[in-house]
Parts: structure tokens; sequence; C-alpha cells
């Protein structure tokens, strides 16, 4: 398959469904062939896989909880068997507990940090051997990161950590080629937001201050990642690309 992206190998986290899943759609059809990583949606993983193969892509799925570092070496037991190099990390999986900050225990903390942040360099550290000069690694935040949001204080604080880790690591990984980047995403309507107790308000809010539009897509937050991969990219690193129609400059 041609593409701009044809020949090259995409792991993708938390790539089941979502963000995930329209970021691993993207790269296949641009001709990456893509590891499907999940924790807990093996059903929805083996689809995506099937929609990749259907491309003329390869594709595996794999079970891995990515802040746990023997599970990440699990990951990467596999993806050694099957593929000899990796060109593209998309770091997308992510959890957390949606409550007041003043309710939240050292179990929290150290559940939002490790899979959200700790997660990127795990990834790193075990994939940056299998990459060659010209790879790609793209972590995905959200405006947590910035902005306080009910019950969003332990997560928005772990997206922070995500943010200052990879400029360390586009520093760190800058003179072998690898380029480490950001892809912070504005409100977005899929599964994962449904869990949000204010849910409703968010979407109207983000509705009615995003000059480029009402709705956010899971492709249009795809698209930012695919860029990044680009060759034309190759000067961009350390970088974190907002990704929601206007939102954060609207007040």
């Amino acid at each position: 398959m041609a593409g701009a992206l044809a020949g090259k190998v995409a792991l993708v986290t938390g790539a089941a469904r979502g963000i995930g899943g329209a970021v691993a759609r993207k790269l296949a059809g641009a001709g990456c062939d893509v590891i499907v990583n999940y924790y807990n949606s093996a059903e929805p993983a083996e689809a995506l896989c099937a929609g990749i193969r259907a491309l003329g892509r390869r594709a595996v799925a794999v079970q891995a909880s990515v802040g746990v570092p023997d599970s990440v070496d699990e990951l990467f037991a596999v993806i050694a068997k099957d593929f000899d190099r990796l060109d593209i990390v998309v770091s997308n999986a992510a959890s957390g507990v949606l409550k007041p900050t003043m309710e939240m225990t050292l179990k929290h903390w150290r559940w939002c940090l490790e899979t959200n942040a700790l997660a990127l360099n795990l990834l790193a550290q075990r994939a940056v051997p299998l990459m060659r000069n010209g790879g790609r690694i793209i972590a995905m935040s959200s405006l947590g990161a910035q902005r306080a949001l009910p019950g969003y204080g332990f997560v928005g604080a772990s997206k922070a950590a995500l943010e200052a880790l990879a400029r360390a690591l586009a520093q760190e990984l800058g003179p072998r080629g690898i380029r480490v980047n950001v892809v912070s995403a504005g409100v977005v309507d899929t599964d994962a937001l449904a869990h949000f107790p204010n849910r409703d308000a968010l979407l109207a809010d983000f509705a009615a201050r995003t000059p480029a539009g009402p709705t956010l897509t899971v492709d249009d937050v795809a698209g930012a990642v695919y860029l990044l991969c680009l060759p034309e990219a190759a000067m961009i690193n350390g970088h974190t690309l907002v990704v929601d129609g206007g939102f954060a400059i609207s007040g």
C-alpha cells in the first residue's frame, strides 16, 4: 500500500477504541503496520486489527498495562517476535480517578502518575533500541494539564508531568534523530468522556467557545498525530501541539 508512511511500524497504546483507535486507523491508512495495545478491550482491539489487515497492512493486538514495567516488557517481547523495528510510538493509554483532589489518596496518585506519565518513559526506554533515525514518539495529553477542571486534579497533574517528561526525552533523543512531541486534545466525545460527571457541561462549554466549530472528533486528533509523523515535521521536537479548534484562546 502506498502512503506517506509506507513500510513503517507503529505502536499505539490504548488503541482499542476512541482516540487511540482513530490514530491506529490513520497510521494504517498512511501505510503503517500497527501494534494495537489494549488493556481490557480484546474484542474491539481484534476488530481494529482485522480492519487494518483489510487495508493490506500487518496488525497485531497485544494486551499490556503500560504503567507496569513487567507488562511493558511482555508487550515488547511480542513486538520483537513479530517486527524487526519500530518507527512510531504513540503513548495514548490513560486512566485516572475523577474525584475532588481533597478526597484523593496515595494509591490514586500513583495510579494516575504511573499510567499517564511513567508509561511514556517505560515505552521510550524499550522502544528506542528498535528505532532508527527519523523515529517518532508522541504522547497524548489533554487541556487538564494546563487548566483546572473539576474532579480532574490528579489526572491533570499526571498529564502536566507527561508533557514535562516529553520535553526531557526530546532533548535526550534529539541527537539520535528521534523526535518526541505531545498532542493535547480538547473535549472529544469518546467513551472515556462518559465517565465525567459534568460531561454535558464540558461539551456545551466547548461548543460555545470554540471558534473553529462546536465539535472536535477523534479523527481531528488523529490527523495531528499523523502530521507529527511526517518527514516534514523533522524539526518539530519537544513541543505540545494543541488540537482544540481554538478553545484555549477563547478566554
